[in-house]
């Protein structure tokens, strides 16, 4: 396989005089005007950012058939598993962690939906603590080994997955809302879908951190062009009220994904080395196992993640206690 999309390479602009450009308006805000910020190699759209909310895009957004490139099959590993053995199991481990979370004060039986439900790792956690698990993807090949417990409906949109009015207790969409070409026009359809009252649980990685500040063009969550919206915390928090979401709790740790997101990032800022290069190599499939990397580079990979995710674990924990962490994830209710 291609690697292209994991090592694609990303570069800041710096437009003359710092100018604006006109956009469509804005999907949290409703401005028209934002900043060009960083060029893709290979494709015609740059990110940029609302001049109002800090909302970063794709301009102009790609079409659905250059969209459905950006995921190959080899994008969701192999039979239900993405990574190595060992990685793989941490990253079960967390879900179950997460999965407590994201239950409290469900009772049993609560009608639960998962919207880019993947391979069903959380689907899995989410029926072993007794709720009705349902889960939406747009692709097929996502949801190989998912867990036979979830109903799952294959939809390009959320709103053609056919779901009645305030069926569900609870929706949560784990950094899957940055993939979607429509933001918006999802979370007004899960608010349709929500009870009067009902949970919504999102997370996305945090344009506005200090670590994206820090890493810029080099920051892993980046993940272009996969990622079709970045969001700053204002933009985020701007698009649920918009859709008539009351905001109840913000959280700022993800042990998944924002250590991991210093250590690659770090290791993103070595031109020696290949963009996302750990992630790949710690992949499972076709993918990891067929990037030609030296006996050197795979050493001095391994020892970055070894001896660097330490370290990059105290920095996510302060960077929280600032409330400013690399991931944001916000629990909302439905106001009818």
């Amino acid at each position: 396989m291609d690697t292209a999309l994991y090592d694609c390479r990303v570069e800041s602009i710096v437009p003359p005089g710092n100018e604006l450009i006109a956009i469509a308006a804005c999907q949290a805000c409703g401005c028209e005007s934002a900043r060009p910020t960083f060029s893709i190699a290979g494709l015609t759209s740059d990110v940029v950012v609302c001049q109002n909310c800090g909302l970063g895009m794709l301009h102009p957004m790609p079409s659905s058939d250059e969209i459905a490139t950006f995921y190959p099959k080899e994008y969701y590993g192999d039979t239900g598993a993405k990574f190595e053995p060992l990685v793989e199991m941490m990253v079960r481990m967390v879900a179950s962690r997460h999965a407590r979370f994201l239950v409290r004060g469900m009772p049993q039986g609560a009608r639960v939906l998962d919207i880019g439900c993947g391979r069903g790792v959380l689907l899995s956690t989410l029926a072993d603590q007794g709720l009705e698990v349902h889960g939406v993807e747009h692709n097929e090949m996502a949801i190989e080994g998912a867990d036979p417990r979830a109903e799952i409906r294959i939809a390009p949109r959320l709103s053609e997955a056919g779901y009645p009015d305030d069926f569900f207790d609870e929706v949560i969409i784990w950094h899957v809302l940055e993939h979607l070409s429509q933001p918006r026009e999802t979370i007004d359809e899960i608010h349709r879908i929500l009870r009067p009252g009902g949970r919504l649980v999102v997370a996305v990685p945090n344009f506005s951190s200090y670590q994206s500040r820090w890493a810029k063009d080099d920051w892993f969550h980046l993940d272009l062009p996969r990622h079709l919206f970045h969001f700053s915390i204002p933009a985020l928090r701007s698009l649920l009220k918009t859709c008539n979401f009351q905001l109840d709790s913000e959280h700022h740790f993800s042990l998944r994904q924002n250590p991991f997101g210093w250590v690659q990032s770090f290791l993103n800022r070595s031109k020696s080395l290949p963009r996302n290069g750990l992630y790949m190599l710690l992949q499972k499939g076709t993918l990891g196992h067929t990037v030609d990397f030296t006996r050197a580079t795979r050493l001095r990979l391994r020892m970055a993640y070894l001896l660097g995710m330490p370290i990059a674990v105290g920095l996510s924990l302060a960077a929280a206690i600032f409330r400013n962490g690399a991931t944001i994830h916000i629990v909302a209710t439905a106001q009818k």
